[in-house]
């Protein structure tokens, strides 16, 4: 029993800065399009991709996060736009997020290029009593929905050898009624992401990059990753959330395909001992005249 209740507490605890916070990433820099609406278009293609993230496995009803995304670039690859669908699950709590980007990019010096970027759509707030053993029936375990619309922008400076982002996804801060009660789902995360590529010799790059995440009321989340990329298409590096959350990640390049695994393992400041895994495949392909044929481009 007092395990049962422990496990409660650590996922209400968990809920709430998921709730203000959004769904957390380890290959957000496959596709940064997650967290920033101008890299719409960015990769000059079209690009597809899913992902499917099981954090804490082993601990029933924890936190899976599913995400669908793609993007194409039009007008001589000037314009991008984006389609994004994420669904963020706990319990018997479910965020699905529907949007679409839109950016316009501007050919600056050489390879580099400057775009921005905004994104538009709604989240639709559930919980279904379905989702949890409930031991004693309460009125807040009950089914209930709400839809709320939100709006959010970005900024792109990048070329051949490095990225620099700053984003702000939902502008509009959220909350919901429920039982009489106020539940804030989401509010205002500002990201600023950068990578830089190294060339080791003509077959292997080296290539870090960091995440800054800045939410009202919560700390700083930094992430650091390492990677080495290998005859570009083979990839594989550790990185670090806080210095609180390590992991390892490979990913593989077939043809037009790119798929890819993230191993986590808590740190021993953790609440919680669990692994989390993360998988994704994406698909990039060269459909109209103005976009790169040399490369999958991803």
């Amino acid at each position: 029993m007092k395990k049962i209740i422990l496990s409660l507490f650590l996922l209400a605890g968990a809920f709430e800065s998921m709730s203000q916070q959004d769904p957390l990433y380890s290959q957000y820099f496959n596709n940064p399009m997650l967290i920033n609406p101008a890299f719409a278009g960015s990769n000059e293609r079209l690009y597809a991709g899913v992902a499917y993230r099981s954090q804490w496995s082993g601990i029933e009803g924890g936190p899976t996060t599913f995400n669908f995304n793609g993007h194409i670039a039009l007008v001589d690859n000037k314009v991008g736009l984006g389609l994004m669908v994420v669904q963020d699950q706990l319990g018997d709590i479910k965020n699905t997020q529907y949007s679409t980007s839109y950016s316009y990019r501007i050919k600056l010096k050489n390879t580099t290029s400057f775009a921005f970027g905004m994104q538009t759509g709604f989240t639709r707030y559930a919980t279904d009593p379905n989702g949890v053993r409930v031991l004693n029936p309460d009125p807040l375990f009950a089914t209930f929905t709400e839809t709320k619309f939100n709006t959010g922008v970005g900024v792109l400076l990048q070329n051949d050898r490095y990225t620099l982002s700053l984003s702000v996804p939902r502008l509009l801060p959220g909350t919901v009624s429920q039982g009489g009660q106020s539940i804030q789902v989401y509010s205002q995360n500002y990201y600023l992401y950068g990578s830089y590529l190294f060339y080791v010799n003509e077959r292997v790059q080296f290539k870090p990059s960091a995440l800054l995440r800045v939410t009202s009321g919560t700390p700083l989340s930094a992430d650091i990753n390492c990677n080495f990329v290998i005859n570009k298409l083979y990839t594989a590096g550790v990185f670090t959330r806080k210095f609180n959350t390590y992991g390892a990640l490979l990913q593989m390049v077939m043809n037009n395909y790119r798929f890819g695994y993230v191993f986590e393992l808590p740190g021993k400041g953790s609440a919680l001992n669990y692994n989390t895994h993360e998988i994704s495949l994406s698909l990039s392909l060269d459909v109209l005249r103005s976009h790169n044929h040399s490369s999958p481009g991803f």
